[in-house]
């Protein structure tokens, strides 16, 4: 008896599947090459706890923060901005802390 496997990837079928294989494959490296370059657009992945810092009236300044992203972070949960981080009301929290950094401004209404 003839190996079956071997007749399905013969003939017409077999050009199709691998074009399908290969259709998907370009997908795929679309999708990765889409995600790696929207990977940039959005805040950092910064872990911090702004609970200690806000809807607490004035508790801290910039020189509390070990990082500008973690100013920005209180800044975002409190755009009223009690403790006075953006002092120039351009949105951006303490710009002169280290790194790792959030340059996303807040929009605040006042």
């Amino acid at each position: 008896m003839p190996d079956q496997s071997r007749n399905i990837h013969k003939g017409r079928g077999h050009r199709l599947r691998q074009g399908r294989r290969t259709a998907i494959a370009a997908v795929g490296v679309i999708a990765a090459i889409t995600l790696t370059a929207c990977a940039g657009n959005e805040p950092p992945k910064h872990m911090f706890d702004i609970a200690p810092y806000v809807h607490k009236g004035h508790v801290v300044d910039c020189d509390a923060f070990k990082a500008q992203a973690d100013a920005q972070a209180v800044l975002r949960a409190d755009a009223l901005d009690p403790n006075g981080l953006d002092r120039d009301g351009n949105g951006i929290a303490c710009p002169n802390l280290p790194e790792p950094t959030d340059k996303k401004p807040v929009h605040r209404d006042l």
